[in-house]
């Protein structure tokens, strides 16, 4: 299957199009996380150095990344927010760096005001874990013609997981991502991915309920994202207690929502999940094998 994501402005990869750029791709993509924090649930610190940032960010690239996430403030469960100068102290000269480079950028924030900043040092894609709530996150991506990721999260990242209800998780989680699309696209943001947002605001259950169901979700034209990337209940399935271990069900994870037609995983380990997504496409058929 082929998805698209379109763009008011010049993207890597992307073709002119009369209303402006439409970056094409078949099958799942890779979106790789570039945490430029020091507190991250699963690689806090690692990358938080420009040199280690743009080091992992040419070992993602070139393990086949599509697109590149930088975030400079950490969602995890329990978070406490951090100041927008902070967040922009962080991000920006990593960002400004990487716009030189032939990548795809996004920018991993719920802030307005470092969206728009992201958006000037050269990033392409606003990822808005609170799934563009706030009316000034709309129009800034409106406003620069990006595109946006809209992500569903009840509560916010310091109570999320405290007790999270539905009546029905399916029915409200996807009616929320498809309310807020539309009224994305009405505000003239050019192009919009739909994120179901595990473990934001989510038990077990619900997790797992959302996967299950992904297909409703992706029968949509709208592409969809599935972030799973060693969660804690991808710990919980699998038995990893560490963040770490998780990798071998993060792609378990993956490979479902790309076999339910999910147009790109957000991940940490982009050299297992491109391997393991091509050999998939290859058995299910999807494209041809190899001479």
């Amino acid at each position: 299957m082929t998805f698209r994501l379109d763009f008011a402005r010049p993207v890597p990869g992307a073709a002119r199009t009369p209303h402006g750029w439409r970056l094409s791709w078949d099958g799942c993509a890779v979106m790789g996380i570039l945490n430029v924090t020091p507190d991250s649930f699963s690689d806090g610190g690692r990358h938080a150095t420009l040199t280690a940032a743009l080091a992992q960010a040419r070992a993602m690239l070139g393990a086949g990344a599509l697109v590149l996430d930088v975030g400079g403030e950490s969602t995890r469960p329990g978070a406490d927010p951090v100041p927008a100068e902070t967040e922009l102290d962080r991000i920006l000269p990593v960002l400004r760096e990487l716009s030189g480079w032939n990548a795809v950028l996004s920018v991993d924030t719920l802030k307005p005001e470092v969206a728009e900043a992201a958006l000037r040092a050269g990033a392409h894609l606003v990822n808005d874990v609170s799934g563009l709530r706030d009316p000034q996150m709309t129009r800034v991506c409106a406003d620069a013609g990006a595109a946006a990721c809209i992500m569903h999260m009840q509560g916010e990242p310091r109570s999320m997981q405290h007790a999270p209800r539905y009546d029905d998780v399916t029915r409200e989680v996807h009616a929320y991502l498809h309310a807020q699309a539309s009224a994305a696209r009405a505000a003239g943001v050019p192009g919009v991915l739909l994120d179901p947002g595990l473990g934001f605001g989510k038990t077990l259950a619900h997790n797992v309920t959302l996967l299950r169901d992904l297909p409703d979700l992706t029968a949509r034209p709208d592409p969809v994202l599935v972030g799973a990337s060693r969660k804690r209940f991808v710990g919980t399935l699998g038995g990893a207690a560490l963040a770490g271990d998780r990798d071998a069900g993060s792609v378990a994870v993956h490979l479902h929502a790309a076999r339910c037609g999910a147009a790109m995983v957000r991940v940490h380990d982009v050299a297992a999940h491109t391997q393991a997504l091509r050999v998939q496409a290859a058995v299910l058929g999807q494209v041809p094998l190899p001479e």
